[in-house]
């Protein structure tokens, strides 16, 4: 896997594997840091202090992390040959790898939404976002996009309470892109904060009602890295990878841009929608738009306040090729409450349905010898799109839900709303086919 990685503020490269070492241009107070050491001196002297300059990309790196910024990493995806062990190298392709056979081929000819192949891929590529490019590049391989090109764009701001990050997964024939949010990190107390941050902001151009108005957090971190991702879109439209060239290697020529899909988790998911309007209704993104096959979000909160929602509603694509998928009493596509003010979902709706009771008459059974699957229930379509609830109340009692799912006594009872339903690989394993394996192929 070759991967380069660059500060796009500054202009610099910082190398992963199989990636040059490039320095600043311009010297900076980090790029003069150095690192003490103490050595055993002379006899008698005592221990010998000398300095030790650090690499100037990791005093970059570290700057960087600092203050916030613009930055990119850029994977080009192992090769089957690499992802499987030795015995399977004569045959690298072999039943239940990779998990979708022709994946690109799939993408390009499906017409209608949803679809369960791609459902299952999007989900797969959203739940695995949390991680970094070489990660995700990785698992999309296995899961049928071999030798694919990933860029992924970063951008943060604390005091404006950003903390964006977008994936670019092309198809190694350059015709099918997959642009996936990042969700909100668990760690990250400004993705939280962002999730807080629910004054509507008006979006900068008219739309249906000339005061309908976002999410503010939601769509400053979606604009936050838009310049990135139009400008890599834009390239693969002319034929070329959404990553830069290695050092050393041409640029890629490859086929143009015919299919482009958008998803993503949680926060990621309000941004893949946020997305999709302003593919749909900015001119100067027609050309890109023109290409969007389908939006597939999972526990995404709602994004827009009800004006908004209902034009959306209105643009045929908007309302039909939207799709969100809810598992069971995830607490998420019930936010921001309604004491945070009117919001509304558009799209279509999909909710996974688990019959807690049963199953777990069913799991005491296993004492009995009786042999059972757990959490297993079925996607139903809702005519009507979930509703806000009712206070911050209800983030609480998710909260408690997480932990009383944890004992087996408490886990059949009924509940509300839960944050332990909101987890990634929840939509992932609920979304896979059946017959198929997990996303590693096993």
């Amino acid at each position: 896997m070759h991967v380069t990685e660059v500060d796009v503020v500054a202009g610099t490269a910082r190398p992963g594997r199989g990636a040059a070492k490039t320095a600043p241009d311009r010297k900076s107070r980090a790029d003069r840091s150095v690192t003490t050491t103490e050595d055993a001196g002379p006899a008698g002297r005592g221990p010998e202090v000398r300095e030790v300059p650090d690499l100037k990309w990791e005093t970059r790196l570290r700057s960087m992390l600092e203050i916030g910024g613009l930055w990119t990493r850029d994977v080009k995806a192992p090769t089957y040959e690499e992802l499987r062990p030795k015995p399977f190298h004569d045959h690298p392709v072999s039943p239940g790898f990779p998990i979708h056979k022709n994946l690109q081929e799939k993408l390009l000819e499906v017409e209608k939404h949803p679809d369960p192949t791609v459902a299952h891929v999007l989900a797969t590529c959203s739940a695995y976002a949390y991680s970094g490019a070489e990660t995700v590049s990785m698992i999309m391989a296995r899961t049928g996009l071999e030798d694919n090109h990933c860029r992924m764009i970063s951008a943060s701001a604390d005091g404006m309470l950003i903390c964006s990050t977008s994936f670019l997964i092309q198809s190694e024939d350059g015709k099918v892109v997959i642009l996936c949010y990042r969700g909100t990190e668990p760690a990250s107390f400004i993705n939280w904060l962002t999730g807080v941050d629910v004054e509507p902001e008006r979006i900068n151009y008219q739309f249906g009602d000339p005061c309908a108005s976002v999410h503010g957090g939601f769509y400053r971190n979606v604009r936050a890295t838009r310049y990135e991702v139009m400008g890599a879109l834009g390239r693969a439209l002319e034929g070329k990878s959404v990553r830069k060239p290695f050092d050393g290697e041409p640029d890629p020529q490859i086929g143009e841009l015919e299919a482009l899909y958008i998803t993503g988790h949680s926060l990621g998911g309000a941004m893949a929608a946020l997305m999709a309007v302003m593919l749909k209704h900015e001119q100067k993104y027609k050309a890109i738009g023109d290409k969007l096959r389908a939006v597939y979000t999972f526990g995404q909160p709602m994004i827009e306040v009800p004006r908004f929602a209902k034009a959306c509603e209105e643009h045929p694509f908007l309302r039909e090729n939207v799709i969100r998928y809810i598992y069971d009493s995830d607490v998420v596509p019930y936010l921001p409450p309604a004491t945070s003010g009117p919001f509304k979902h558009f799209g279509r709706e999909f909710h996974y349905r688990i019959p807690h009771v049963r199953q777990e008459v069913l799991s005491w059974l296993r004492y009995l010898g009786c042999a059972y699957q757990p959490r297993k229930g079925h996607w139903e379509p809702k005519k009507r799109p979930t509703r806000q609830m009712p206070s911050a109340l209800g983030i609480a009692l998710g909260g408690l839900a997480f932990a009383g799912r944890k004992s087996q006594l408490l886990r059949s009872l009924p509940i509300v709303y839960s944050f332990e339903d909101h987890l990634p690989h929840h939509y992932m394993v609920a979304l896979t086919p059946p017959g198929l394996p997990n996303e590693f192929g096993d």
